[in-house]
C-alpha cells in the first residue's frame, strides 16, 4: 500500500501562510540547501492538493511538478486549462485516496492545504508528517491544524536542524483506532 505524507512548512506559531494565503513570509533557503527536498520529491509519484493551494502554486510561474500526478480537489473546476500533470477532483476527498493508496505507485505527497489534510488525517490515511518548522513568528494565518475530533499518538521518525533555524520534525501516525473512526 502507498503512503501519503504531509511534507509542509509551517510557522512556529503554526500557520501555513498569512491571511491573505501568501506564503512570503519563507525564508529564501542559503545557497545550495534545499533542506531534504530533493530527496522527498525522487520518493514521491503524485500530490494531492487543495484548490487554494493549487491556485496560489500557479503564481510562481512554471508548474513545478510536471512529472507527478497532480490531484486538485475542488467543488468546481476552474474553465482554464492545467497542465497536462494536473487533474481536477470532485470525488469525496477520503474516498478517492483511499482508493489511491490502493494502486501500485511511490509516495503520495500531501501538500496542502489544512482544509483537505484536516478529513485525510481524522480517517487515518496520513502515514507520515515531515513538519519544517520555519523559526518565525507570523501572527496571523492559515492555520496547519484544523480541529480534529479525537486525539492521536504520532511517533518520531526523526529530527534534522539546519544553522538558520530550520527544523523538520518527522512523525509516523498511527492508525486510527476503528472506534474513533466511528465517533466521526
Amino acid at each position: 500500500m502507498r503512503k501519503v505524507v504531509l511534507y509542509i512548512a509551517t510557522s512556529l506559531d503554526g500557520f501555513i501562510a498569512s491571511p491573505d494565503g501568501s506564503v512570503e513570509w519563507l525564508p529564501t533557503p542559503p545557497p545550495g540547501e534545499d533542506y531534504g527536498y530533493a530527496d522527498f520529491l525522487t520518493t514521491a509519484d503524485a500530490t494531492l492538493l487543495g484548490r487554494a493551494t493549487y491556485e496560489q502554486i500557479t503564481t510562481f510561474g512554471e508548474w513545478p511538478y510536471p512529472t507527478l500526478t497532480n490531484y486538485v480537489f475542488t467543488r468546481r473546476p476552474p474553465y482554464e486549462a492545467a497542465h497536462p500533470s494536473v487533474q481536477f477532483v470532485t470525488d469525496d476527498p477520503t474516498r478517492f485516496v483511499r482508493e489511491l493508496r490502493q494502486q501500485p505507485g511511490g509516495t503520495i505527497w500531501l501538500i496542502g492545504g489544512s482544509t483537505l489534510a484536516s478529513p485525510l488525517l481524522a480517517e487515518g490515511l496520513v502515514d507520515e508528517l515531515m513538519l519544517f518548522v520555519v523559526p518565525r513568528l507570523i501572527g496571523a494565518g492559515i492555520p496547519l491544524w484544523r480541529h480534529q475530533d479525537h486525539a492521536q499518538p504520532l511517533h518520531l521518525l526523526r529530527t534534522q536542524t539546519w544553522p538558520d533555524g530550520m527544523a523538520l520534525l518527522h512523525y509516523r501516525l498511527s492508525e486510527v483506532p476503528e472506534m474513533a473512526k466511528a465517533v466521526s
